[in-house]
């Protein structure tokens, strides 16, 4: 039997999935099972680097209307993003089942990749979101105001932005909203340690610009009851955050459910599942 098997009514949408890793290879089409059981009917695969895209993109072509994809380089990898790089992500990025440009941004935090090193991918990803006219996933970990101020001027010229995981601060969350991005959550949300400060901040995210994610295999909801001995994160669990993030949003869940799918399939242009 399965414990995580749920009675949740909603149809979901995981904008951000890392379906491409390897622990997923060996249970696959049950984890897949197990989503669509918990209602999450539409997966956003992401694409973190060029292996990763391409393979983010096929994934989605051999599970048409359900899985869709990103294409892009994450800053931990911005060393990647060469002329040619750029121009693989361009062809990838005409592709109909790639539907957004990322992950993209920058990460202070770790500093895998140099600095400027990361800021330069960063642009050159934000040229091909105005090119393509496809909406961005950007990711942004202890480099917001370098991050702000490189995306402020491309915002004008391109699709829209979600800034995914979001972990931030008020003044961050609140700038974010101004210069017109969509704010994703993850299970950050119910992590007593780190994401305590988010309980009051998803309250300010207006319900109109608020979507929902995993960031699947890592970031599993510590308040998940029971935990996967695996410690492996899967979008199945997706209800449980949409759950928490109603309670703390003080909305009724079928309220919270309905407006974060009907966002995501919105902004990424997602058919109805």
């Amino acid at each position: 039997m399965n414990p995580y098997r749920s009675t949740f009514p909603h149809a979901l949408v995981d904008i951000g999935a890392n379906l491409t890793h390897e622990s997923f290879r060996h249970d696959f089409d049950a984890m897949l099972a197990r989503a669509h059981e918990a209602g999450v009917r539409q997966l956003v695969v992401t694409g973190a680097s060029r292996t990763g895209s391409r393979e983010a993109l096929a994934l989605s072509r051999a599970h048409p209307g359900r899985l869709f994809a990103t294409a892009g380089v994450h800053p931990h990898h911005a060393l990647e993003v060469t002329d040619e790089a750029v121009a693989e992500l361009r062809a990838l990025l005409a592709e109909p089942e790639v539907v957004a440009v990322g992950e993209c941004g920058l990460d202070y935090f770790r500093d895998f990749s140099p600095r400027h090193a990361q800021r330069r991918a960063f642009e050159r990803q934000l040229e091909l979101a105005v090119e393509c006219q496809k909406p961005l996933f950007l990711h942004q970990r202890d480099a917001h105001d370098d991050f702000l101020a490189i995306l402020r001027p491309f915002l004008p010229k391109c699709g829209p932005a979600v800034v995914h995981c979001f972990t931030g601060d008020e003044r961050a969350l609140m700038e974010l909203l101004e210069a017109g991005c969509f704010i994703g959550i993850t299970g950050w949300l119910c992590d007593e340690r780190r994401g305590q400060h988010l309980r009051e901040l998803v309250k300010r995210i207006p319900a109109e610009r608020l979507m929902v994610e995993t960031d699947c295999p890592y970031l599993l909801p510590r308040t998940l009851k029971p935990l996967p001995k695996d410690r492996r994160n899967e979008p199945a669990f997706l209800p449980h955050i949409v759950q928490e993030l109603a309670r703390d949003r003080g909305e009724d869940v079928a309220v919270t459910a309905a407006t974060t799918t009907a966002t995501a399939r919105a902004f990424f242009r997602l058919p109805e599942a």
